[in-house]
């Protein structure tokens, strides 16, 4: 899949992302040998009853690559290796545990939630293997991936989760995506029954470009009619999603999506010469120099995954032999043959790395993370093979093959397994408590769109306050699973969320609330398992990584826990090796950068405050001033930030980034002094310039009710509470912010939008404008404010006089000390003001 493994990495679309190739009719690049090498080598690895193992853990095996693997092998002559594969599925029964949430909780009713792209993907695999597929596991798969194709609604023509029963509606959430919705296109096509609603539904997600984005998303919209959303919201075309940075390329799925049109047209659609055209000619033109391609957003750099699904589509849509041919050669560099007798990789003939580079690093130290060699040989197999899906499902072999025999034996009714666990498609029901995941188990890879939080049947947090905080406070520490980190669901499967774990301990601290939580997500966060997985990108990376924002949200987390009773083991020891870690990341310049494949390219603003914070804490002024004075090199003209540091010409930056860098560049360690009014005598002039420059535009964006207005007018909760945090940092008053947001808690403690449920999100970033106070102030704190604004010189820069009858002109500074004496006067009025905005918001905001 992508190139930084967007198969390993959303592994819950393994589901459908793990539905590899395309219809393969080209034969001028085909290597029929190292095809059927590496499905021999996929057999292999198979468990006796045919599985192979998820590698998040779990009762449940992998059945998304499972069915890849099967698809290899038919591709490839094989058929008889995937006959205990076949067998599972079919006539053990365990189909369904795929294409609906019974595996994970047999006999409560969860059949009736049905997971549509493994739906797809379960009727393709039927076709292929030669079963029924109007009975397989005793379902009608022709029947149930089109009953998943939604008529009506938001998501008509989207191919969907969702309920047969009314009563389970609530528990789930429609993340089906673009690679499911070809799935489902080509698996119709095979049956004889083009769905033209689900075509057309795809057709949408293609861009002017050509390529085609991996996610259905919502955008804002004051149309109205059925298909928008009661919050005002509608799923966007590709390119309505530009707008709103949502519609980037993926390679994966513009690959897939090539196919389903092809066998749409084949059976018989029309109107797709053009669409194909262009898919093509993006494929083609975006092949990297050395024959391979790459997935989407962060997954961009070559690989074996992507390169097969995109070289068998590419075959089968002939015109492009040039580019099969160089797409072949590069799977061919990246796979094991009987050359490595003598290496590490002796014994291992037909598997196929990731990239070469993983290949020839494994010829000396040998195969590391397996479940990444299968994965790559799958797909890679469908490339060398160059079989297309309408092909393949339609036993139509290239002519040096014999067709697969009939293997169809009658299928029996489903007989759910009776185990519980985690498979990649099926998210985890709000309503059960499944075995704890612990530290190490795969998040979602680097770079991933954000899940959805999966809340705890039993949430497990202390007694609070009936204070904004305290309430604050107890919703947040209801969310950790186990008591002690964040889970999320993202295309069907559950991950921790290392992220939102972090950002979670520094809420708490900030608001002062749930000390018992803020321990044991510490130690948690603090685990070898954990780190590697967070800071490292384990098990994605196949090669050393350091990502410098977890690094440095680490290290402070941790030095606020020197204070703890009951801290974690070797508390110093983790602290330095954290320290040293990002250290590593430092350029001589003081930017702070990423390493590894799935490394974030980008050199935002935030990262590098988040490491000048770290880098302060760690005592090392020096490194510290350099970091902090590359920031202040990119301050936009108005006094914001922008949010990369490679941004020129800034006319004006943008507020989360402008609070984050302000709060960098106002820290010192708390022994270094106290914090006052003067600058530092080693600070540039530029640096405390910067400081109220940025404060002003802070203020500026902020309203009186201590609110900061949306693109629509209305206010964002997330962006009051940034705004809030930075100007707390710079010690200037946010009692407004703070009362606003605590009248808008919900009666279960958190917030979100007007109308709705209170969602993690949202009230995850309320917490430091409704604490009235900065992370940095936070008792315990590893740093603390160098200086409060207004600074001397800027109260003595005040004019003394003023004309005779003229109004002397109150500064923004003394504006935003006496908010909060203003706020007090008038509680009631503004209480009331935010309430009746509550009221009456549109349904759009949030």
């Amino acid at each position: 899949m992508s190139g930084r493994f967007r198969a390993l990495t959303l592994l819950a679309a393994a589901l459908l992302l793990g539905v590899v190739a395309s219809t393969g009719t080209a034969t001028a690049a085909r290597d029929q040998s190292a095809a059927s090498a590496a499905a021999r080598w996929l057999a292999t690895r198979l468990s006796p009853e045919g599985t192979y193992a998820d590698p998040r853990g779990g009762a449940l095996p992998d059945h998304g690559l499972m069915i890849d693997a099967l698809f290899a092998m038919y591709a490839t002559n094989n058929a008889a290796l995937a006959a205990p594969i076949v067998s599972y599925l079919d006539d053990q029964g365990h189909a369904s545990d795929y294409f609906t949430w019974d595996g994970l909780v047999p006999g409560m009713g969860y059949d009736a939630i049905i997971v549509g792209g493994a739906a797809a993907k379960t009727l393709l695999a039927a076709e292929v293997s030669g079963r029924d597929p109007r009975n397989f596991d005793g379902t009608d798969m022709v029947a149930e991936t089109t009953a998943a194709i939604m008529r009506s609604g938001p998501d008509r023509g989207r191919v969907s989760n969702y309920s047969k029963n009314p009563d389970l509606a609530g528990v789930v959430s429609n993340e089906a995506n673009v690679f499911g919705q070809a799935l489902a296109v080509i698996g119709l096509a095979v049956a004889g029954a083009n769905d033209r609603l689900a075509i057309d539904t795809l057709l949408t997600q293609q861009c002017a470009e050509g390529y085609f984005r991996i996610f259905f998303t919502y955008i804002p919209t004051t149309e109205v009619g059925e298909h928008v959303t009661p919050a005002g919201q509608k799923v966007s075309t590709c390119e309505e999603g530009k707008a709103f940075g949502k519609s980037a390329p993926d390679g994966d799925t513009t690959g897939i999506a090539l196919s389903a049109l092809l066998a749409a047209r084949e059976a018989g659609a029309t109107g797709l010469d053009e669409p194909i055209a262009r898919t093509t000619a993006w494929l083609t033109g975006h092949q990297d120099a050395g024959g391979g391609w790459g997935g989407g957003v962060n997954t961009e750099a070559p690989n074996t995954n992507s390169t097969g699904l995109i070289t068998q589509a590419l075959a089968d849509a002939g015109g492009a032999d040039a580019a099969v041919a160089r797409g072949v050669a590069y799977l061919k560099s990246a796979q094991v043959t009987t050359a490595d007798a003598g290496t590490a990789l002796a014994g291992e003939v037909g598997a196929v790395a990731l990239n070469p580079a993983s290949y020839q690093a494994a010829r000396t130290g040998g195969i590391v993370g397996v479940d990444t060699w299968i994965r790559a040989g799958a797909q890679a197999a469908l490339g060398l093979a160059q079989v297309g899906f309408a092909d393949l499902a339609r036993h139509r072999l290239p002519p040096d093959q014999p067709p697969p025999p009939d293997t169809t034996v009658p299928s029996a009714p489903a007989t759910p397994s009776g185990t519980a666990g985690t498979t990649t498609p099926a998210p985890v029901p709000p309503a059960t408590t499944p075995p704890a995941r612990r530290a190490g188990n795969p998040a979602p890879p680097p770079g991933s769109p954000p899940g959805r939080v999966r809340t705890p049947a039993t949430p497990v947090a202390q007694p609070s306050a009936p204070t904004p905080a305290g309430r604050l406070g107890a919703y947040l520490a209801g969310a950790f699973v186990d008591g002690d980190h964040v889970e999320v669901t993202q295309d069907g499967a559950t991950y921790v969320d290392y992220d939102a774990t972090a950002e979670a301990v520094l809420a708490l601290r900030t608001l002062g609330e749930q000390p018992e939580a803020v321990q044991r997500a510490t130690h948690f966060l603090l685990r070898p398992e954990s780190i590697d997985a967070y800071a490292h990108g384990v098990p994605y990376e196949q090669a050393d990584a350091a990502y410098a924002e977890p690094l440095a949200k680490l290290q402070l987390i941790a030095r606020f826990a020197r204070a703890d009773a009951g801290a974690p083991a070797d508390l110093p020891g983790t602290t330095g090796r954290l320290a040293a870690e990002l250290a590593a990341l430092r350029t001589e310049d003081g930017r702070f950068v990423d390493t590894g494949s799935f490394a974030d390219t980008g050199q935002t603003t935030r990262r590098q405050a988040w490491a000048i914070a770290a880098t302060v804490a760690a005592g090392d002024a020096r490194n510290a001033r350099v970091a902090a004075e590359r920031l202040l090199g990119v301050r936009c003209a108005d006094g914001t930030f922008p949010v990369d540091l490679r941004t020129e010409d800034c006319p004006t930056g943008e507020l989360a980034a402008t609070a984050a860098a302000v709060t960098a560049l106002n820290l010192r360690e708390p022994s270094a002094g106290q914090t006052g009014d003067t600058a530092p005598a080693d600070w540039p002039p530029q640096r405390a310039a910067a400081l109220t420059d940025a404060a002003r535009a802070l203020t500026a964006r902020t309203d009186g009710d201590g609110l900061v207005p949306g693109a629509d007018g209305q206010p964002d909760i997330g962006l009051s509470s940034t705004a809030a945090a930075g100007r707390q940092a710079l010690g200037l008053d946010t009692s407004a912010t703070a009362r606003s947001l605590g009248a808008l808690l919900l009666p279960g403690g958190g917030l979100g939008a007007p109308g709705g449920d209170a969602d993690f999100a949202t009230s995850l970033a309320a917490a430091p404008g409704l604490a009235g106070r900065s992370w940095i102030n936070a008792d315990n704190s590893p740093v603390a404010a160098a200086v409060r604004l207004p600074l001397a010189e800027a109260i003595a820069a005040q004019p003394v006089s003023q004309p005779a009858g003229a109004a002397r002109a109150m500064p923004w500074w003394a504006t935003t000390a006496l908010g909060g004496v203003a706020v007090a006067v008038a509680l009631g009025f503004a209480l009331h003001r935010v309430r009746a905005r509550k009221a009456s918001r549109p349904r759009t905001w949030g």
